[in-house]
């Protein structure tokens, strides 16, 4: 529960200097006292003049899936993401997103990724267990869709059935391990915070001063 003590604090040292970093911890604090709005008004001001400010941006992502503007809350703690693959407050917002949504394959990959980087945390693992018991079948991989119907005319033609070669080589094939998957995840987290640098490198070049 917030402390609305703080909150004045917060918003009285915030009054005497706009361009102060408080605004982060304001917003969190209105956001923990359930005034959603207020919290997002307060990061988005913050955010203008410290954009780079990243716990500021997870806050107004969580505030924004509170209220249910899910693509807003996406977008920005996607791009808290990028800059920071490892960020668990970021991972755990997105895969809510995604449970939000209906899209429970997605949000049992994001809760995973975070379990990975919390083992400790009983919640994150009972939520990972939770969606793959609601999956269920949902999980293995789809089946090929059978092949068209030969007509009458092509029925001779077509009588000899052709080898299936594809879905024997999807049969067969190893199923990636948990290491490997991991390793993939990780190289994909560095190579999102790497485009994330250079981009914002090119930023500060773009606005330096002449």
């Amino acid at each position: 529960m917030a402390d609305l003590s703080r909150i004045d604090e917060l918003r009285g040292r915030l009054q005497k200097d706009p361009a102060s970093i408080a605004f982060a911890q304001l917003a969190e604090e209105y956001r923990r006292a359930g005034q959603f709005r207020e919290s997002i008004d307060t990061c988005r001001a913050g955010l203008a003049r410290h954009p780079g400010y990243l716990s500021a941006r997870v806050t107004l992502g969580r505030a924004l899936l509170e209220i249910g503007e899910l693509q807003e809350a996406q977008r920005e703690l996607a791009e808290v993401r990028r800059a920071a693959p490892e960020n668990l407050a970021a991972i755990r917002g997105l895969a809510e997103v995604h449970r939000r949504r209906g899209e429970l394959p997605e949000a049992l990959d994001e809760y995973r990724s975070a379990f990975e980087l919390a083992r400790n945390d009983p919640g994150i693992e009972q939520i990972v267990r939770d969606l793959k018991k609601e999956l269920g079948p949902r999980q293995s991989v789809r089946a090929p869709a059978a092949p068209p119907q030969p007509s009458h005319g092509a029925a001779r033609a077509t009588a000899q059935p052709r080898p299936a070669a594809p879905a024997i080589a999807r049969a067969t094939s190893p199923a990636e391990t948990p290491d490997q998957a991991r390793a993939r995840r990780v190289a994909s987290y560095l190579q999102r915070w790497l485009e994330a640098v250079l981009a914002e490198r090119r930023s500060r070049l773009y606005h330096a001063p002449a």
